[in-house]
């Protein structure tokens, strides 16, 4: 709740008489709901709160005097919260007013009292801890969280708030296989490699990202219905599968291809797991050849 003031309010008068429970009351105009405001503007009520207050007085320096907040205004009348600063049940009920009397912006010793006591410096203990509400004008202190965790949204706790840790979308490891071995098949049955990772999850929830960038694969020339199959396995699973690449046609050609794919896995587990390639011709009897440069394999495991 915002406390509001003014150098410029301009007292004025009820037009008419209020008891001691009413939370409206009615000034002389519109113009006058203005300059009692003296330039301020209160905020929409949310939820039933009204979020500002604009403390005033009606009959000053008289035995009954009240202080009142006005929370909120439409034309010349003002929502009030009655029997403030000592005058009254606060919130409740205050003391009745007839027409005519005083209506003055004033500052009190609830205002000076709200000042001094809103928010004690004592409330934080430690270097990043928060401020933040339990209920409607109710602040506690939030510890500060530990290295690398946000602040989350968590309505099961006091203040709303919760701080943790990022546990989807998010790159929890990263694991790589290299190999430069030389591998030859001249069947139809797949071979490894050489090529492998192995990761252990950390939950049975996570995704697994393969990267695979293989060395370049010779296919002879000898079928011209030769093409190279290239495949990732978990275990002895296949996953995922590259074929008939470098399919020609012609037996006039020896070419040379690198293969790169990617590909995202739901292995479903925590125990370990070992990813790795195989190839295979599409014909047997012509050679398929892994020349021996750099292949990598990378495993990513992405929070689900």
């Amino acid at each position: 709740m915002t406390r509001k003031y003014s150098s410029i309010s301009v007292e004025t008068t009820l037009a008419s008489g209020i008891n001691t429970t009413q939370t409206t009351m009615q000034v002389v105009s519109s113009a006058a709901a203005t300059s009692l405001l003296g330039g301020q503007t209160l905020g929409a009520a949310v939820g039933g709160v009204y979020p500002d207050i604009f403390t005033v007085v009606i009959d000053p320096d008289t035995a009954s005097e009240e202080v009142v907040f006005i929370q909120d205004v439409s034309g010349d009348t003002f929502v009030i919260s009655r029997g403030q600063a000592g005058t009254g049940t606060a919130g409740t009920s205050g003391i009745a007013h007839s027409a005519g009397a005083t209506v003055r912006h004033v500052l009190t010793s609830s205002d000076l009292n709200y000042f001094r006591d809103g928010l004690p410096s004592t409330i934080s203990t430690a270097k990043g801890d928060l401020v933040a509400a339990t209920a409607a004008n109710t602040v506690t202190r939030l510890a500060v969280g530990t290295n690398g965790q946000v602040l989350k949204a968590d309505s099961s706790a006091a203040t709303g708030l919760a701080w943790g840790s990022i546990t989807t979308g998010k790159v929890l490891q990263v694991v790589q296989g290299t190999s430069t071995a030389t591998a030859s098949n001249s069947t139809s049955t797949a071979v490894d490699t050489g090529l492998s990772a192995t990761i252990t999850p950390t939950s049975a929830t996570s995704k697994i990202l393969c990267m695979v960038s293989s060395s370049s694969i010779e296919k002879s020339a000898d079928n011209s219905l030769n093409g190279i199959n290239y495949l990732l396995l978990r275990g002895s699973t296949v996953v995922m599968g590259n074929y008939i690449v470098g399919y020609t046609n012609t037996t006039s050609l020896r070419i040379y291809l690198p293969i790169s794919f990617s590909y995202l896995d739901s292995p479903a587990t925590t125990s370990s797991i070992t990813y790795k390639t195989q190839f295979y011709n599409t014909y047997p009897g012509p050679v398929l050849n892994i020349t021996g440069n750099l292949s990598t394999l990378i495993l990513l495991e992405i929070g689900a």
